[in-house]
């Protein structure tokens, strides 16, 4: 069963990557999908994913169970619904849009109603 949780692991992080550059593929999902393959199929994996100096501090704040910070909530939130709404404006049939709005409605309420949000410690002489 462990290659198949590496392989999936694996592809989720390729999707992931791609998320970065193409406005309607998530990247956050698929890193968070990567990152459970990785904990169940190699330590190794999962460890690099964990430390990677992107990514990892998220990864491991969200795995910890303490959330996402407020600015990366927003920015998600922004970035999901700009996407949707210029996808939305490509189709006739009412049907696509009002799909993709329930995606986003249900994606929005999860990040804001059951996602904590991080509280980042302000250290003394920080505005």
């Amino acid at each position: 069963m462990k290659p198949f949780y590496n392989a999936a692991g694996v592809l989720a992080l390729a999707l992931g990557f791609l998320g970065l550059f193409l406005p309607l593929l998530p990247t956050t999902p698929f890193l968070l999908l990567a990152s459970w393959c990785f904990a169940r199929g190699s330590d190794r994996l999962h460890r690099w994913l964990l430390s990677h100096r992107v990514f990892g501090e998220y990864l491991r704040n969200f795995e910890a169970g303490r959330g996402i910070p407020l600015k990366a909530k927003i920015l998600a939130t922004t970035m999901l619904w700009c996407s949707l709404l210029l996808a939305m404006r490509r189709f006739d049939s009412p049907l696509i849009p009002v799909l993709l709005a329930l995606t986003g409605a249900g994606v929005s309420i999860y990040l804001w109603r059951f996602l904590p949000t991080l509280r980042l410690d302000r250290r003394p002489g920080q505005g």
